[in-house]
């Protein structure tokens, strides 16, 4: 009996892939770039054991079915191919983040569960591979392995596509603020959303060359340590990968009327001269973007809006590690 426990955090991606072109292997459409956040993370621990005669999965104390277990047997079972095991496994997660509410949940889910399943299996994995093996559950999950400003190369198969940190330490004052609206399940999941996006929004060609221009961009911002044009970046990016959802055939939105209240108080808080952005992904939650001098400016500014306890400010967090191994 073996086992092992890590803990991932999630990220928030400031350019955005949305659209598989493998949906078996998990292989982007385009290339995509996040900020791995300290606030956000799940521990999970993997034991095998040559006495359970079934995979186990356990959330929050709570027995898990469904489609969200067949995702954990998927890795699991690619975890025993690579390590030659028939052992089955118990795998116990504890979220310290809302699930499938558009805060990727799945993103530091996933990038633990690799870390955690592959060392009990006996496995010393590179980052690069524990970033492909994590991208066989969820995609985001790819760029969790590493902490801070995190690309995911879309690559032309399975060992080309996988993470590396831009900036593994942001030396510079990025900062993220999560305004929670709305934590409960989303009615359209991200991979629903983003098939049907692919097969049927008109716009979707262009989205592509959209990503790749603002690849470059903010990579460049990036090294000029520009928050402002980061900021920029990422809102243009979030507004133009939603406009996709509203031109698809049915068309369908992941805003509420929370959501554009927050955006509308972003933009007047810049206008009014206050710095900040907004990125939105598949949920109704907005994400601040901000230099963290201004930060009580934007706290007080929100506050009476949405409330303090719905603020949770988030600085650049860490990539996935080891708590424990048996």
């Amino acid at each position: 009996m073996t086992s092992a426990v890590a803990r991932a955090h999630t990220n928030i991606a400031l350019v955005k892939y949305w659209g598989k072109r493998d949906s078996e292997l998990m292989l982007p459409q385009t290339d995509s770039l996040s900020l791995t956040l300290n606030e956000f993370y799940a521990d999970t621990k993997v034991e095998f054991s040559a006495q359970l005669t079934a995979d186990e999965l356990i959330i929050d104390g709570q027995s898990v079915s469904g489609k969200g277990f067949k995702k954990v047997q998927k890795v699991l079972s690619i975890v025993r191919q690579m390590s030659q095991t028939d052992q089955f496994a118990r795998v116990e997660s504890v979220n310290h983040v809302p699930m499938a509410a558009g805060l990727a949940s799945s993103a530091s889910a996933f990038a633990a569960l690799a870390m955690a399943a592959s060392t009990a299996a006996g496995m010393k994995l590179s980052r690069r591979d524990l970033s492909r093996l994590a991208r066989r559950g969820s995609g985001s999950a790819t760029r969790s392995i590493y902490g801070g400003l995190v690309e995911w190369h879309r690559g032309v198969d399975d060992l080309t596509s996988y993470a590396e940190p831009i900036m593994e330490t942001v030396d510079f004052p990025l900062e993220m603020m999560a305004i929670l609206l709305n934590t409960e399940q989303k009615k359209v999941s991200s991979t629903l959303g983003m098939q049907h996006v692919v097969e049927t929004s008109p716009y979707y060609p262009a989205w592509r060359e959209v990503v790749q221009a603002d690849m470059q961009k903010i990579k460049l911002a990036i090294e000029k340590r520009d928050i402002n044009e980061i900021g920029h970046i990422a809102q243009t990016n979030a507004l133009r990968m939603h406009a996709l959802n509203l031109a698809a055939d049915p068309g369908f939105t992941y805003f509420n009327a929370a959501t554009l209240q927050a955006m509308h108080a972003i933009d007047n808080l810049r206008a009014s001269g206050t710095n900040c952005y907004y990125t939105m992904d598949a949920g109704p939650n907005v994400k601040v973007i901000y230099d963290r001098a201004d930060r009580s400016k934007i706290q007080a500014a929100l506050t009476p809006l949405f409330g303090a306890d719905n603020l949770v400010v988030s600085q650049p967090g860490p990539g996935t590690v080891l708590l424990d191994q048996k």
